[in-house]
């Protein structure tokens, strides 16, 4: 058997001795959507996408790529088919009901008031 030269590889200590079906030239990796977490408290931003064959690939090969430059705290990997999203038709989900418009934060106009006492502790 012959060993691996990949970093990645030898890192995670992957066995290359299993017996893996070579993939055909038509099969694909899945696709995994990327979310990274600079610092603990932080919220996971999206930082892009891998192609793996298995999540804990998938969690290497996010590790290489967008977690050795700079703090990373924790980075999350979604297969790409597990994420959902609304149409453009269905945005009138997103609008809020008359009757309910004390829920939106434009009604509450205190910046004029921060800023007048900003100034009143200046002079």
């Amino acid at each position: 058997m012959i060993e691996s030269l990949d970093p990645r590889i030898k890192r995670a200590a992957i066995s290359t001795d299993n017996n893996i079906e070579p993939l055909s030239p038509l099969d694909q990796w899945e696709t995994y959507e990327v979310f990274h977490q600079k610092k603990r408290g932080d919220q996971h931003m999206h930082v892009g996408i891998v192609h793996a064959a298995n999540p804990e690939m998938a969690l290497v090969f996010a590790k290489e790529q967008f977690g050795r430059r700079g703090l990373s705290a924790n980075i999350w990997v979604v297969n790409t088919r597990h994420v959902f999203a609304s149409t453009y038709e269905d945005a009138d989900i997103f609008e809020t009901t008359s009757e309910k418009i004390y829920r939106e934060a434009g009604g509450y106009k205190v910046m004029d008031k921060i800023n007048q006492y900003k100034k009143s502790q200046k002079a």
